[in-house]
């Protein structure tokens, strides 16, 4: 069997081609065009098994071939980060909405079975915590870039349904909420790897904001685990499904724990949004999924583990591995 994976370099994309590799035989073919993934989160994969092909998810042409040859497809590749989709706007619409295109198009001629990768960000600025799939979306004015990416994520979980409402393609959508662990960085906006090289480096922890907004993390492991067995999971199909864990963290807690976990002596300082984005920027109060229907078709939901995600990002690079990489899907939010 051989599977796609789309974003394959980036940080959850890669943690998938693990994972893969570990639990499967499968044959892996990875698409990045290592704008924000890395060669490095996938150099330490030697086998056969694998192939890593360079190129970009906007050229159908390129997706049609790779498509053809496998048997399941997991699309990831997305233009992220709170930074790249404020001063890139175009070219991340293109990158989301022509890439998800090329990619639904091109499984519907053989009914290739396909993930696609979401995120927390439909939700908006929704106050109805936790996030059900069936609530509302709440945004802000299209004038203010900031919603772009929520707006074509919205787009193209619309494209995975009529795709399979018309086509009858085998396709699950999974929203990302905040997925967190090593080989993640901070070059993004991350907020977990930002305050922990931050703390590293015996800098201050720059909060947004005033930090009482919350969000869920996941630690990485769980999410792919997820990602993998809603796509084996005929019943997920033709559904879209929170991936994540509950029990929020407020980014002014996160920090003082990173800053008791790493022993630092760094202090805290907050920084308005309009200070680092502009006059415009709106960001959420509160990011929690409600995973009853992750629980219902997978029989489990990830745990809040926020020990276990500091542990492994801080010993990562406690114990001079580098952190490359960025998450093909990971949310857009800073903080």
């Amino acid at each position: 069997m051989t599977v796609l994976v789309t974003g394959g370099a980036g940080f959850i994309g890669s943690h998938l081609v693990d994972y893969l590799l570990g639990e499967t035989t499968d044959r892996i073919v990875v698409l990045d065009d290592f704008s924000t993934g890395s060669a490095d989160n996938l150099v330490h994969l030697e086998t056969d098994r694998l192939t890593v092909e360079d190129g970009d998810v906007r050229n159908a042409d390129l997706i049609a071939d790779l498509v053809s040859d496998a048997d399941a497809v997991y699309h990831l590749a997305a233009a992220v980060g709170v930074q790249t989709i404020v001063e890139n706007p175009l070219s991340s619409l293109r990158t989301n909405l022509e890439g998800t295109e090329n990619v639904l198009e091109a499984a519907t001629a053989d009914g290739t079975p396909t993930f696609l990768a979401s995120s927390s960000e439909i939700y908006g600025k929704s106050e109805a915590v936790p996030f059900a799939e069936t609530d509302d979306r709440v945004y802000g004015p299209t004038s203010t870039t900031r919603w772009s990416y929520a707006t074509a994520k919205a787009a193209d979980e619309f494209l995975a349904f009529a795709y399979h409402d018309e086509h009858d393609l085998p396709v699950v959508v999974g929203r990302y909420f905040n997925i967190v662990g090593p080989r993640q960085t901070g070059q993004y906006g991350m907020v977990i790897p930002t305050f922990v090289e931050q703390a590293l480096a015996g800098e201050d922890l720059t909060v947004y904001g005033d930090g009482t907004q919350t969000r869920s993390f996941t630690h990485v492991a769980d999410a792919v685990s997820i990602t993998h067995e809603l796509l084996d999971t005929p019943a997920a199909h033709g559904e879209v499904v929170n991936v994540g864990a509950p029990d929020p963290t407020s980014i002014n807690d996160l920090a003082e724990a990173v800053i008791d976990r790493t022993d630092s002596d760094s202090v805290i300082t907050h920084v308005p949004f309009e200070e680092a984005y502009g006059p415009d920027f709106e960001e959420p109060d509160q990011r929690e999924p409600d995973v009853t229907k992750l629980r219902e078709i997978l029989g489990w939901a990830p745990e809040a583990d926020l020990d276990r995600i500091l542990h492994d990002v801080i010993h990562e690079r406690t114990d001079g591995e580098q952190p490359t990489g960025q998450a093909p899907d990971e949310e857009v939010t800073t903080q």
